[in-house]
C-alpha cells in the first residue's frame, strides 16, 4: 500500500554530547546560535512549503498510560512535522542537514509513512 504523506518526528537526548556543547556556550553563543537556527529553520520551511501539510511543533512533556495507570516519562521526542513526498527516500531527502541536528542540538529526524486505516 503507497502513500505519499509522512511524519517526521525530531529526536534529542538532553544527555547527549550536542546538548552539553549546547549548555556550555555563554548566553550570548547560545542566543546567537539560536537566531541563526530559527533563521535556517524559517529558511526550510519556505524551501519546502508546498509539501508541508501540517507544520506540527514542538512537543511538550510526556506521560504513559498502561495497566498500572498514568505515569511522567521522558521520551527523545521533539516536535513533529508532516509532509507529502513522491517516495518515502524523498521524504527523508527534504531534512538532509535540517538546522534540528545541524545547527541546534537535536540528533535526528526519523521519516516514517502514514498508512491509510484498513478498511477506512
Amino acid at each position: 500500500m503507497s502513500t505519499d504523506t509522512y511524519l517526521a518526528v525530531f529526536l534529542g537526548s538532553k544527555t547527549s554530547p550536542q546538548w552539553a556543547a549546547w549548555n556550555a556556550m555563554s548566553e550570548t553563543e547560545r542566543k546567537a546560535k539560536e537566531q541563526e537556527g530559527m533563521a535556517a529553520w524559517k529558511g526550510w520551511v519556505e524551501k519546502h512549503q508546498g509539501a508541508i501539510q501540517a507544520m506540527g511543533g514542538p512537543l511538550g512533556k510526556t506521560k504513559k498510560v498502561d495497566s498500572k495507570g498514568v505515569a511522567d516519562i521522558a521520551n527523545e521526542m521533539g516536535a513533529f512535522t508532516v509532509v507529502r513526498a513522491a517516495s518515502h527516500e524523498a521524504a527523508a531527502k527534504m531534512f538532509e542537514n535540517h538546522p534540528h541536528f545541524a545547527i541546534f542540538p537535536g540528533e535526528r529526524v526519523e521519516i516514517m509513512p502514514v498508512l491509510p486505516i484498513p478498511g477506512g
